[in-house]
């Protein structure tokens, strides 16, 4: 269904939305308004379509084994494969964990890809490898040096958006990515990011990406947080006296340009409903699972109804300290024991991602959402046992991985590539990760062999390699 946006009459000046009312002073203060600022953009000359692609990434930030989810070797030797068994799924010869049993229902609505792999084992780095298609100088880095897909995406849409809705979305910024080169208009808007999760601490709780039931996010306004119409004069002065000049890094340049749609999104708008839960039925609801997955992908899908295109969302999960200390999925034996921490989270996973594609396919959006679920990298084929109680866990492993892909138009149904009979590394379809980075693209209608300018104006390849997946389309 085609939604007729209203056009955009043309930008506002700086004076008049300091006029319309208040903004969250936190905001302000954290530097995350300028960001969302940044985020939403121009709008854009005539309708927009709600039939456009978008992505849902769901991101298990630390590395998922692909030996205990969708690549099992029960025929492995015993110190390899693990206690999990592997359940046939309604696609024959499919398996993947018994723990997701409403996903074995569902095999028919996504696809496994199980021989990605590149060559970068840190976690930030790793990260950055993945999401950007580029390997970094720094080995344990912050912020990305090149541009994460989302931002990518974000780059070539700003300036095509309406009604206020800012085309990328996250929870939190991820641990070796950003938009890098092109600037914090490219970066993701975040209803409550936390820093921890840009470094490399792995025993934060996990964010949400839903409105919080305190109110205390970037979408309110409180008594403490609103500015009086002094300070907001005295922030006009400041902000029409910044010399230009020293804007090279864009920050400026988001705030001045678009912050009367983040004062849209402040004071009410489709987006900021969208990350309310609560208009949801119960039944809706219930799907997901009354979890922090659930909620996180049923707002998700919410955002992008809304008009969000690109959303991604870091998949914590807060274990039970008896099993283990992180909150990641950074599965060591010195973090937890991994089999354990499966056992607890895989049946909430199983629903909300089972929720969501049912949701999806029940709405007719399967056709143009494509949901993502994937890490950095895979872990150890042989199991560890480093900590001191003895506790099993995987290590890093870029050798190989699984991604799991629903919808988006794509082709499902199907396991593409596979990995050794230990699942050491891919013996089929061996794929650089950065085809994964160019089917998306291809899906958008972005080039992967386009180009961007960095700092400094040179045209930097958005992809160095990768093709995109052909068994998809």
């Amino acid at each position: 269904m085609k939604t007729a946006l209203q056009t955009c009459v043309g930008p506002i000046d700086r004076r008049t939305w300091l006029k319309v009312g208040g903004i969250s002073l936190g905001a302000l203060a954290s530097g995350g308004l300028p960001g969302l600022a940044g985020l939403l953009a121009a709008e854009a000359a005539g309708e927009g379509s709600r039939d456009d692609f978008s992505v849902i990434l769901f991101w298990a930030n630390g590395g998922p084994s692909h030996l205990d989810l969708f690549d099992l070797k029960p025929g492995a030797p015993a110190e390899y494969r693990g206690p999990f068994q592997p359940t046939p799924t309604n696609v024959p010869g499919v398996e993947i964990n018994s723990l997701l049993p409403r996903l074995s229902k569902l095999a028919d609505k996504y696809t496994i890809v199980r021989s990605l792999c590149h060559e970068r084992n840190e976690h930030s780095g790793g990260t950055h490898r993945f999401l950007s298609g580029y390997a970094s100088k720094a080995a344990n880095l912050n912020d990305g040096e090149f541009p994460e897909l989302g931002s990518v995406v974000a780059k070539h849409l700003i300036g095509r958006e309406s009604g206020g809705v800012p085309p990328f979305v996250a929870n939190t910024k991820f641990y070796g990515g950003g938009p890098a080169y092109l600037g914090p208009v490219y970066a993701p808007f975040m209803l409550n990011p936390n820093p921890l999760s840009s470094t490399g601490a792995n025993t934060y709780d996990p964010i949400p990406i839903y409105q919080r039931p305190d109110g205390q996010d970037n979408l309110s306004l409180t008594t403490d947080g609103v500015l009086t119409l002094d300070r907001r004069t005295d922030l006009l002065r400041s902000l029409d006296q910044l010399p230009r000049k020293l804007d090279e890094s864009g920050t400026v340049s988001a705030v001045d340009s678009f912050q009367q749609q983040a004062l849209s999104m402040l004071v009410g708008g489709k987006t900021r409903q969208a990350f309310d839960i609560s208009h949801e039925g119960e039944r809706t609801r219930e799907r997901y699972g009354d979890t922090h997955w659930g909620r996180s992908l049923l707002t998700c899908r919410r955002l992008i109804e809304a008009g969000v295109r690109f959303v991604q969302c870091q998949a914590e999960f807060r274990l039970p300290a008896t099993i283990g200390r992180t909150s990641t999925w950074d599965d060591h034996s010195v973090n937890a024991d991994i089999f354990k921490a499966y056992e607890v989270k895989l049946p909430v996973l199983d629903q909300a991602i089972a929720g969501l594609i049912e949701d999806l396919h029940e709405r007719g959006l399967d056709q143009r959402v494509l949901f993502l679920f994937c890490g950095e990298f895979g872990r150890t084929p042989k199991i560890q046992y480093q900590d001191a109680s003895g506790r099993p866990g995987r290590d890093h492993w870029s050798r190989a991985m699984s991604v799991f892909l629903a919808g988006g138009g794509l082709k499902m149904g199907q396991v593409i590539g596979a990995t050794s009979a230990k699942a050491e590394e891919p013996v089929e379809r061996v794929m650089n990760s950065n085809c994964l980075l160019a089917t998306v693209y291809k899906r958008f209608g972005i080039s992967p062999s386009g180009t961007l300018a960095d700092r400094l104006g040179r045209p930097i390849p958005i992809l160095p390699a990768g093709e995109a997946i052909g068994e998809l389309f």
